[in-house]
């Protein structure tokens, strides 16, 4: 498994070996020490599954206060994604900054994305399906999110702002200067 730091370090970007053949492919997407020793500590405690059936859906920027915030592993089996992280620890040096990567069924990435960081994407191509591990179960008191085109953060979405398709909630998220100090570094 070869592994990079993005700008911000504590954001991973994972690539699993595949062996392939004429049958198709075998890869080992999760394992235990070979995460941990990569900086992946886990544990994990559920598995999410997600299912995007146009080209521009973006999801978030979304994360998990208290003691239920998450740290996620992001894979994305069919499609292609623009995947971002957020740092919001008050305190770092990297605070209010994002970085990006494209993750998708065919460059077999996968990225980490730790507590105390925001965590959005928007898809590249229709139905696309993204899987993620989180550390903490879901808890609907801990949800908090930002909205995605904050210009503060200034997130470089790869698709045109204004057909990008939206859930209710997405569309009326604050402004992280609005938001309290959910972490810190």
């Amino acid at each position: 498994m070869k592994v990079e730091r993005l700008d911000i370090p504590e954001v991973l970007v994972m690539t699993p070996t595949r062996f392939g053949d004429a049958r198709g492919f075998f890869s080992e997407t999760w394992n235990q020490q070979r995460f941990a020793e990569a900086g992946i500590p886990g544990p994990f405690v559920q598995d999410n599954h997600a299912l995007s059936g146009e080209r521009g859906v973006l999801r978030g920027l979304h994360l998990q206060i208290g003691p239920n915030a998450q740290g996620k592993l992001v894979r994305v089996p069919r499609g292609a994604i623009w995947d971002v992280a957020v740092d919001v620890r008050h305190g770092s040096p990297t605070f209010g900054r994002w970085v990006g990567a494209e993750i998708s069924a065919e460059n077999w990435l996968q990225i980490w994305v730790p507590v105390g960081f925001l965590h959005g994407y928007c898809t590249l191509e229709p139905d696309t399906e993204v899987i993620y591990k989180v550390t903490a179960d879901y808890d609907k008191a801990a949800e908090r999110g930002v909205i995605w085109d904050d210009p503060t953060i200034g997130i470089d979405w790869p698709i045109d702002p204004a057909t990008a398709i939206l859930s209710d909630k997405d569309r009326v998220l604050p402004r992280l200067a609005d938001c309290p100090a959910w972490f810190h570094a």
